[in-house]
């Protein structure tokens, strides 16, 4: 259990320590190395994961982090996975606002961030294209999908009630 424990931490280390553009963006990574590297959750348990990380309260990555660490060895395993996950990205905002003015006006970093832009909006439809397709389940799971995109894009409903809405067809539908 101690080499799953490390292997666990040294994840969510590598994790935060190259994802950077948000959770949405680490999702890519969370699969290729939770499901397909170490098998740690299957692409349906990852799925399901990744929608009570949505609806709880918090960060999706920190949630994720969390959740994929309880299932591997409960409370320490959380701990553990959501430590390795913030560890990096904590150390680094602590540099960065200590030199805040320095790296504000520096061209280099601001062409870092220009540059990686692309990345994030790529790692973004990589996990939508990786979702939607291990999410389609069957005819109702497309319709109930448009529906939600219209009531969202078109009708401007709120998110929340989408959720709802969600929840309640696929609980009817489903169940």
């Amino acid at each position: 259990m101690l080499m799953t424990m490390l292997s666990l931490f040294v994840t969510f280390v590598g994790i935060g320590a190259v994802a950077f553009g948000g959770g949405y963006a680490m999702l890519p990574l969370f699969e290729r190395m939770i499901v397909d590297t170490h098998g740690w959750l299957t692409m349906t348990e990852f799925l399901d994961m990744l929608a009570i990380a949505q609806v709880t309260p918090g960060p999706i990555s920190i949630n994720s982090a969390t959740f994929i660490g309880f299932q591997i060895n409960s409370v320490i395993g959380a701990a553990i996975a959501t430590t390795g996950l913030v560890l990096v990205p904590v150390i680094l905002v602590s540099l960065i606002s200590t030199n805040a003015e320095r790296f504000k006006k520096s061209t280099f970093a601001q062409g870092i961030f220009v540059g990686l832009r692309p990345a994030f909006v790529g790692l973004i439809f990589a996990s939508v294209y990786s979702v939607a397709f291990d999410a389609y389940v069957d005819v109702y799971s497309v319709l109930l999908f448009i529906v939600l995109f219209v009531l969202l894009k078109v009708f401007k409903m709120h998110p929340i009630f989408v959720i709802f809405i969600s929840a309640i067809a696929g609980y009817i539908i489903y169940i």
